[in-house]
């Protein structure tokens, strides 16, 4: 058994983004940090009242804890196979395909993830596997393959 770019021997490690989980968990807290000192430590005009101060520092503060939930969960994108599958989980959906709804991975048309051809014919994004990863996004792409096509000959 060879040793995976993520520096494991099992074939069945779950998949996820290097770059982009770093990016997602650091936006994420720099979301909250900058909306919140905005918020409270911003400046108020006297010609608003205290209910409307009060209301746009909680809008602000809000929108900045938005954006944080958005970017914690592109932060937590995995795909997680097991002898049964794969659970991909991306940013808005999570699929279980079964490794016989699998024919193919790649990257269609120089896309930022890895894509799942299945057999009836729709196409799934593996947004944990993400080409701005380089070589290691590759060497992942070619484990989830390799895990294809053991599964479609057992």
């Amino acid at each position: 058994m060879s040793t995976s770019s993520a520096g494991t021997t099992d074939p069945y490690a779950t998949f996820r983004p290097r770059i982009g989980a770093w990016v997602g968990r650091l936006g994420a807290l720099a979301s909250v940090l900058v909306f919140g000192a905005i918020a409270f430590f911003g400046p108020s005009s006297a010609r608003v009242s205290t209910t409307m101060a009060v209301l746009d520092r909680g809008l602000i503060l809000g929108f900045g804890v938005l954006m944080a939930l958005g970017l914690w969960r592109y932060g937590q994108l995995r795909a997680v196979p097991s002898t049964e599958g794969l659970l991909v989980v991306n940013l808005l959906r999570r699929h279980q395909l079964e490794w016989a709804q699998i024919l193919r991975v790649g990257y269609a048309g120089g896309s930022a993830w890895a894509v799942l051809e299945l057999t009836d014919t729709e196409e799934v994004a593996v947004m944990a596997i993400q080409s701005a990863d380089g070589q290691r996004a590759r060497a992942e792409a070619s484990r989830l393959a390799a895990l294809v096509a053991h599964h479609q000959q057992g």
